[in-house]
């Protein structure tokens, strides 16, 4: 099924449900001989829909455990729904788990080759793209340097790199504006900013409000899987906060 020609992401009644299973085999048995009642499932989100529109900029925003991580990872199809339906229209990026698909035994150059088709680069598409990634990440000198020996933030700057050379129609953003130093900082949002002023749909997750204020024109409400609010983005951030404790550090 495909998105309506205005859409780029649809929820429909999506559900997503994990089984708990128990920790071992000591705690298993005892409630297998015993005919006790598995442990109850947990849903990551119970019956969410929702429309974001190609060009929209759009903020999850809730508590830990609330499924804003899932549903990201829904939209990048990297796990299918229990129930009901999404639908993507587009490209997507996923800026959420960066150099997940990275092989540590390879060097940046060829993880940079083997990320970028798993994110639908074409071979061709990689080579123009090449020395731009490179420079992003600021990785001239370590380029053909085993990523296993990179440090933690070589590491996610070649990911962020891939990631947002990838072309996307849809990108998908899970706390990471914060890597690396205030320099690469800076340039991550400069490079966001771009996305947006090109008309890419961006859907943003953050823990900070003023993050989702300031860059984004919508936002979605989550509490322990349910959509609870979905508005302009300054409002749903307001109602959200007024429902915190002061003691949360909401950012």
């Amino acid at each position: 099924m495909q998105t309506a020609s205005n859409s780029a992401i649809e929820f429909h009644n999506v559900t997503k449900r994990f089984q708990l299973r128990e920790s071992s085999l000591r705690e298993f048995l005892p409630s297998f001989f015993d005919k006790r009642e598995a442990a109850p499932p947990f849903y990551a989100l119970r019956d969410v829909s929702f429309t974001l529109n190609r060009g929209e900029t759009v903020g999850i925003i809730g508590r830990n455990g609330s499924g804003k991580s899932t549903a990201l990872k829904l939209i990048a199809g990297v796990m299918a729904p229990t129930d009901g339906t999404v639908l993507v229209g587009g490209r997507v990026s996923p800026l959420i788990e960066l150099g997940a698909g990275f092989h540590p035994d390879l060097s940046g150059r060829e993880n940079v080759h083997l990320n970028g088709s798993i994110l639908g680069l074409s071979d061709r598409e990689i080579d123009d793209q090449f020395s731009s990634i490179v420079e992003f990440a600021e990785l001239q000198e370590f380029i053909d340097m085993p990523v296993k020996r990179y440090s933690s933030g070589m590491y996610v700057r070649l990911g962020f790199a891939v990631a947002v050379h990838s072309n996307p129609e849809i990108l998908l953003v899970d706390e990471v504006l914060s890597v690396g130093d205030a320099f690469f900082q800076d340039k991550c949002q400069q490079r966001m900013h771009d996305f947006k002023n090109r008309g890419v749909t961006i859907v943003l997750v953050s823990h900070s409000a003023d993050t989702i204020t300031s860059f984004c024109d919508r936002a979605l409400s989550l509490d322990h899987g349910v959509l609870v609010a979905d508005g302009p983005a300054k409002q749903v951030v307001d109602d959200y906060m007024a429902t915190v404790p002061h003691h949360v550090e909401a950012s």
